[in-house]
């Protein structure tokens, strides 16, 4: 009974030590910017700027637009910019994909096509 109660007091220790995901926590995680190529249902296909990390791997990458944070956008046109937070994980294909998104954000694309 003991070992039963000492379990359930960690568990519920270790439940409130988990903070809501915000956009202040998610400022902190990888990200990459680029331009909307294609906008599918579920998913965008996001030409990456070629200063990005990202880009090392591929110019383009499937993003999909299940996202962890609830107020992301998930409606998106071909040429609008975004910025796109995301667990660090990218799956190496062409186009690449990444699929554990947190957030995905509109931002105002440049006169050169890239995103800052």
């Amino acid at each position: 009974m003991k070992k039963l109660v000492f379990c359930l007091c960690v568990f519920l220790l270790l439940s409130g030590c988990a903070r809501p995901m915000s956009m202040d926590t998610v400022g902190k995680e990888p990200n990459f910017a680029g331009v909307v190529e294609e906008a599918r249902e579920g998913s965008i296909l996001v030409r990456v700027n070629e200063d990005e990390e990202v880009c090392r791997t591929s110019d383009l990458v499937s993003v999909s637009l299940d996202a962890a944070l609830g107020d992301s956008m998930t409606h998106f046109s071909v040429g609008e910019g975004v910025r796109v937070y995301y667990d660090g994980t990218i799956a190496e294909s062409y186009p690449a994909q990444v699929d554990t998104v947190y957030a995905i954000i509109l931002v105002k694309p440049l006169e050169d096509g890239q995103v800052r």
